[in-house]
């Protein structure tokens, strides 16, 4: 049996408040209305298969993962990264084992068994990290993903935070006006947008699970933060549109907010880290595309 889930219409009633030196700031008064039902895809009715939805995230990132391994040292050359020595190979036929030795010295150095060598099998460049998974496999995990984001216990107990008013999920955002004019909520104008969208989403009763977020970003443990992963930061709310124009633009730039396109929809979207229950809101459009 199709379900059936209400959208929300909403109203953006914009006025200017003076600050100091007599700049103007643009303030949002949002009201939000009950719109249409809208018969949700079959796809939100498949049965829940945490096992798969697991299997479909691991393989989205394996086939992510970068090569990486330690340079070759063949020869007399300058000392591979970790190492400090200039090392050399006597060859054969002198009667000692054939390890690299210290430049001009007897001394071994960058072996396994030497003090502070080099580990004895390195991962290597040529290694193949990526997992294959049927494309049946990978869209079922996808609709079941789906499936899970519509119950609201899965989506609390996940760590969401939302309003004790909102009695169904998934979050359908319906018509988009200001100032009484109608406009298509994917592509409103950019001007004060993020400021925007993070007053539609407390206007939703989604402003709590914005401050988990923001209050929950850490600095990163370990050698990620000289990689550009200084901070980590919690998954929020999860925007689904049809096209990435100016509602894509605005909310990606709230911490832990993900916006992704229908057509790109996957379970890791839905599931971070292969648990269930991501706190999702899709446009009207987007729901369409999903048929």
């Amino acid at each position: 049996m199709s379900m059936k889930v209400a959208s929300y219409n909403i109203i953006n009633n914009i006025e200017q408040d003076e600050l100091d030196a007599g700049r103007l700031q643009e303030v949002y008064d949002i009201d939000i209305e009950l719109g249409k039902k809208i018969t949700l895809p079959e796809s939100f009715n498949t049965e829940v298969r945490e096992d798969l939805v697991k299997l479909a995230v691991a393989s989205s990132r394996a086939n992510r993962r970068q090569s990486y391994g330690s340079n070759p040292h063949g020869g007399k050359k300058k000392p591979m990264s970790g190492m400090k020595h200039s090392v050399e190979w006597w060859g054969k036929g002198r009667g000692v084992s054939r390890i690299m030795r210290r430049t001009g010295q007897r001394r071994g150095a960058q072996n396994p068994h030497t003090k502070g060598g080099r580990r004895a099998h390195g991962p290597k460049v040529e290694k193949n990290w990526a997992r294959k998974l049927n494309r049946n496999e990978r869209r079922l995990a996808r609709n079941s993903a789906l499936s899970a984001t519509t119950n609201l216990d899965v989506v609390s107990g996940r760590g969401h935070r939302f309003a004790e008013e909102i009695s169904s999920l998934p979050i359908i955002l319906g018509d988009y006006s200001e100032n009484g004019e109608k406009i298509d909520i994917e592509s409103f104008n950019l001007s004060g947008g993020t400021r925007k969208v993070n007053a539609i989403f407390e206007a939703l009763g989604l402003g709590d699970d914005l401050i988990r977020a923001r209050n929950g970003r850490k600095i990163r443990a370990g050698k990620g933060t000289m990689r550009g992963r200084v901070r980590r930061t919690p998954k929020s709310v999860l925007l689904v549109v049809a096209n990435k124009d100016g509602l894509a633009k605005s909310a990606r730039n709230l911490p832990g907010v993900d916006v992704v396109a229908a057509k790109d929809l996957s379970a890791e979207d839905l599931a971070p880290g292969g648990d269930l229950g991501r706190l999702t809101v899709f446009t009207k459009a987007a729901v369409e595309a999903l048929n």
